[in-house]
């Protein structure tokens, strides 16, 4: 089985949210044919999308596994879903949401999962912790992580907030 690298974004705006990134962080790492490479410090940010919510934490990670993309989203989704994850409303508030942004060389355009994660270049929220665990990555768009973060103006409404 072939391992690789797949970036993902942890975010969540309700209850204890760095103690929520923490414990998916943790059951990611503990989850068979998973184990986490790294995880970027914890940041503050405003909502993307819908306005009227709590601010969330974000940050980043980067899993190796041999599951396959639409496996590991299941494994995810399970995750979630034991930490309270209930979907409401599209880009509405929540407890805890990880998101497959990219793994080098993968492009999919399947209903449940499309890679590279199509909004990832737009959102501060997820370049600026990416930047900082692989700041060399060269994604899609031929650019560098750093590159992609310091196109963004939003990237200084985040604010570090620890580590997860």
């Amino acid at each position: 089985m072939e391992k690789y690298i797949c970036y993902l974004s942890l975010g969540a705006n309700l209850g204890d949210r760095l103690g929520t990134i923490r414990q998916a962080v943790e059951m990611l790492d503990n989850t068979e044919k998973i184990h986490v490479k790294c995880v970027s410090s914890m940041y503050e940010t405003p909502p993307w999308g819908k306005l009227d919510q709590p601010p969330f934490i974000n940050g980043a990670a980067a899993v190796e596994t041999v599951l396959a993309p639409v496996e590991l989203l299941t494994a995810c989704q399970q995750i979630e879903k034991k930490l309270g994850r209930v979907r409401h409303e599209h880009w509405g508030a929540r407890t805890i949401d990880i998101d497959l942004l990219y793994i080098p060389g993968v492009q999919l355009a399947e209903a449940e999962l499309v890679l590279p994660h199509p909004y990832m270049l737009e959102r501060s929220f997820v370049l600026v912790p990416l930047a900082e665990i692989a700041p060399e990555l060269v994604l899609a768009n031929g650019m560098t992580a750093v590159q992609c973060r310091d196109r963004l103006d939003d990237r200084f409404s985040i604010v570090k907030a620890g580590k997860a």
